[in-house]
C-alpha cells in the first residue's frame, strides 16, 4: 500500500513539475525573456517561489535551444536571525556560481520607518537598488525575480483600487535609467502550485518575517478576495488574467492610449446584418442571452 501511495505522489509530483515548466517555458518565449548568450542574475530570498524559479530554469538550462548562464544572488539584509549559513550551502551543493551581498538595510529602514508601520515599500526599493548596482558590476544581461501570477494580479487590484491605475507587475521591463532588463518567469505560474511544488521539493524555506514589519494589510485583503473568488468561481481568475492579454484601448478612457479627439462620424453599412452591440453576446449562455436587453449602437 504504501508503495502505491508513493507511486502516485511520484507521478502527482511529475505532472506538476511538467506544468509548472511548461508555463515558465511558455512565459520565455512569449516575452522573449531569455537570448542566446544572457547572463541571468536569478535574485534568491530563501522563499518558496525563488527557489522553484532557480531549479525550473536550471531545469530548462539543459534543454534550452539557446545558451545562457545563470548566477544565484541573494541579498542579506541583516535582519534579526536570518540564517546566514542556509543559502550558501544550499547553492553550494546545488553547484551554482552564487553571490551572497550584505548590505545592513534593516538598520536603514528602521531608522526611517515609525514603529508598527510597514516597511516592506522602503525596504524593497533600497534591495533594488543594491540588486542594480551588482548585476551592473558582474555583467548579468538579464536580471530574473520570482513573482508568480498571483502577484501580478495582487498588483493590478492594488493600483486599480487604491492608485487609481490600470496597471500591474509586467513580466519583462526595462529599468528606468535603461541599463537593466527584469524578467519574470514565473508569469503565469499559480502561487497554489508553486506551494505544492515546494513542499516536495522541501526546500529550506527562511521565513520573509524576519524584519518584524507588519504584514501589508491592503495585498493580504486583495488576496483573500481573489482567493475567495477561485474557490467560489472556479475559472474566474484565470478570466482575469488573459483579460490583461486583451486589452482593448479604445473600450477604455485614456486619452494617451488612444486617440478618442479624432473620432468622428462616418458612414456606417447598412446591409451590416449585425449592428456592434456594447456587450459581446458570445461570452453570455441562453439564459443570459434572453434575460439581457443587449443595446444595438446604431450610428
Amino acid at each position: 500500500m504504501s508503495n502505491q501511495i508513493a507511486k502516485k505522489d511520484k507521478t502527482q509530483f511529475n505532472k506538476l513539475q511538467k506544468k509548472i515548466r511548461r508555463e515558465v517555458g511558455r512565459a520565455i518565449h512569449e516575452f522573449n525573456m531569455i537570448e542566446d548568450g544572457d547572463k541571468i542574475m536569478v535574485c534568491l530570498s530563501g522563499g518558496k517561489d525563488s527557489y522553484t524559479m532557480l531549479e525550473i530554469l536550471q531545469n530548462l538550462q539543459h534543454d534550452a535551444p539557446v545558451n545562457f548562464e545563470l548566477v544565484a544572488v541573494n541579498l542579506d539584509q541583516k535582519q534579526p536571525g536570518f540564517p546566514e549559513h542556509v543559502l550558501p550551502e544550499y547553492l553550494g551543493n546545488l553547484g551554482i556560481e552564487y553571490h551572497i551581498l550584505e548590505e545592513d538595510t534593516y538598520s536603514v529602514v528602521k531608522s526611517i520607518i515609525p514603529e508598527g508601520k510597514t516597511t516592506c515599500s522602503l525596504c524593497s526599493r533600497l534591495r533594488r537598488g543594491i540588486l542594480y548596482t551588482f548585476a551592473e558590476e558582474i555583467g548579468a544581461t538579464k536580471i530574473a525575480l520570482g513573482h508568480h501570477r498571483d502577484d501580478i494580479l495582487e498588483t493590478m487590484f492594488l493600483n486599480m483600487f487604491y492608485g487609481g491605475k490600470l496597471k500591474a507587475m509586467p513580466p519583462k521591463l526595462k529599468s528606468d535609467d535603461g541599463k537593466h532588463v527584469v524578467i519574470r518567469p514565473l508569469a503565469f505560474c499559480r502561487e497554489k502550485e508553486i506551494i505544492k511544488f515546494a513542499e516536495h521539493k522541501k526546500f529550506p524555506i527562511i521565513p520573509c518575517n524576519l524584519c518584524g514589519s507588519q504584514e501589508n494589510l491592503q495585498r493580504k485583503k486583495v488576496k483573500e478576495m481573489l482567493q475567495d473568488w477561485d474557490r467560489q468561481f472556479p475559472g474566474r481568475v484565470e478570466t482575469i488574467f488573459s483579460a490583461m492579454q486583451n486589452v482593448v484601448p479604445s473600450h477604455l478612457a485614456d486619452t494617451n492610449l488612444f486617440d478618442f479627439k479624432s473620432l468622428s462620424q462616418s458612414a456606417v453599412d447598412d446591409t451590416l446584418e449585425d449592428p456592434p452591440t456594447a456587450i459581446d453576446a458570445s461570452l453570455l449562455d441562453d439564459e443570459d442571452n434572453n434575460k439581457l436587453n443587449v443595446v444595438n449602437i446604431h450610428h
